[in-house]
């Protein structure tokens, strides 16, 4: 009869089982090691990454306070992308905020600005401050108030030009747009303050006769809106000095050098004096040293730039003229507004037209602008669309002024449907409420969104 195993047998025999066990899981677990990182390595599978838990000494944040109340919503846009320069202030919230004269704010209110938009809250109160200001931001933001408000509050702190010497000594600023269209547009915008704030403009484009236009600049005026070229022509004949400006704004600043502007800006900045540039120190970003020369006519010059993109070009430029400037980004740069849907039909050349006349049938509903390459195509293309009972108009660099005018005011005042044009009427020179139609793409989406 076996003698049973001792206690030390035992032992010893649990022992060597546990070691066995330990050892195939080892082995098991090295190889499940290993096949993991041949499949990271080699099949590009991500490796599992363990879960955390919440240790008991960590807790949940709880608000005591409603999400109605939460208005960080407000600022979104505004830090999208953060701006750029020194000592940036804060925006706005609401025209109250800004600290503006009693008589700006009540022109703001008449002209019907309920509310600032998000470029407004932004580059307002950094205009105010006397600073140069790079505005990037999306088409159709609001930027044209953003530049004049500072500009107005300035020149209403200012004597009036009243006395032929100081008439004779030019304007208090210049604005310079890419074309004729947009031009207009600006100097029918700051009109609209212009006679409630008794603020005198001129738009000085071509097109128009040099003379009388030279006639009504002896009269005196305080801003002048202008194309680079004919203010370039104007300048080098003599019927226009820069003596007091002190305040310039270039709108649409990416579109003029691709159009070709570049030099003729360069020339047309070359006559502003000396005299009132900024020094490139720390002091142009002291608020308060800024402010206290803001309210003078001898005030450092200010230079204003928007710009949809931010191209070397513009880069080049901006640093020539600009003196430490804040950087506002306000959406995504070269995109259009949110508040435009864009539809496009992928189509070869000789089904654009049978497109073209289908959508106007299924969604006429004017105003409508179509834009074309070229001039030729822009007459062609109404002529077409005349004989299919259409009511179209042509707007082109071709046509005279009047004509051009004529072709804005017939779709503004709904007596002409559709206006064919090429991209002089791009980039905010025309709103319509409703669709525009693209039958070619050249160049940027943006140039006519």
């Amino acid at each position: 009869m076996a003698e049973p195993p001792s206690l030390e047998d035992i032992l010893a025999r649990k022992k060597k089982e546990e070691e066995e066990q330990e050892k195939a899981d080892d082995d098991t677990f090295d190889l499940n090691k290993l096949q993991e990182a041949v499949k990271v390595r080699y099949l590009g599978m991500q490796k599992e990454k363990k879960k955390r838990g919440r240790r008991l000494h960590e807790r949940k944040f709880v608000f005591d306070w409603d999400a109605s109340e939460d208005t960080s919503q407000d600022y979104n846009k505004l830090y999208q992308k953060r701006h750029e320069g020194g000592r940036v202030p804060k925006p706005i919230r609401s025209w109250e905020e800004c600290g503006l004269p009693d008589e700006v704010y009540q022109a703001i209110q008449k002209v019907g600005y309920k509310e600032p938009t998000p470029i407004q809250r932004q580059a307002i109160t950094i205009g105010l401050q006397n600073r140069d200001v790079i505005g990037v931001a999306e088409t159709g933001s609001g930027k044209t108030a953003a530049f004049l408000i500072p500009l107005l509050v300035w020149i209403t702190g200012l004597p009036k030009l009243e006395r032929q010497e100081h008439y004779d000594q030019g304007p208090y600023a210049v604005i310079l747009a890419p074309t004729r269209e947009l031009a207009q547009q600006i100097e029918e915008e700051t009109n609209k303050f212009g006679e409630l704030l008794k603020i005198r403009t001129v738009s000085v484009i071509g097109g128009a006769s040099r003379e009388d236009q030279g006639m009504k600049l002896r009269m005196g005026v305080e801003v002048v809106i202008a194309t680079p070229g004919r203010l370039l022509d104007v300048l080098e004949n003599r019927y226009l000095l820069l003596n007091q400006c002190s305040y310039v704004i270039l709108d649409e600043a990416d579109r003029m050098l691709d159009m070709g502007f570049e030099p003729e800006v360069q020339k047309v900045l070359s006559y502003l004096p000396v005299s009132n540039q900024k020094p490139d120190t720390d002091d142009i970003e002291h608020e308060e040293a800024l402010m206290n020369n803001f309210a003078t006519r001898e005030k450092y010059r200010q230079t204003v730039m928007f710009t949809a993109t931010m191209s070397p070009a513009i880069e080049r430029l901006a640093r020539a003229y600009l003196r430490r400037p804040a950087v506002v980004h306000i959406g995504s740069a070269g995109r259009p507004t949110e508040r435009v849907e864009q539809i496009v039909y992928m189509l070869s050349e000789d089904k654009k037209k049978k497109k073209l006349v289908e959508v106007l049938e299924q969604h006429f509903e004017p105003p409508i602008i179509i834009f074309v390459n070229q001039k030729k195509g822009a007459d062609l293309l109404a002529k077409g669309l005349s004989k299919l009972n259409f009511n179209p108009v042509v707007l082109h660099g071709g046509k005279g002024q009047e004509t051009r005018e004529y072709a804005l005011q017939a779709l503004k005042d709904k007596t002409k449907d559709i206006l064919v044009a090429t991209d002089v009427a791009g980039r905010g020179s025309i709103s319509v409420n409703h669709f525009l139609i693209v039958p070619t793409f050249r160049g940027k989406i943006c140039s006519y969104a």
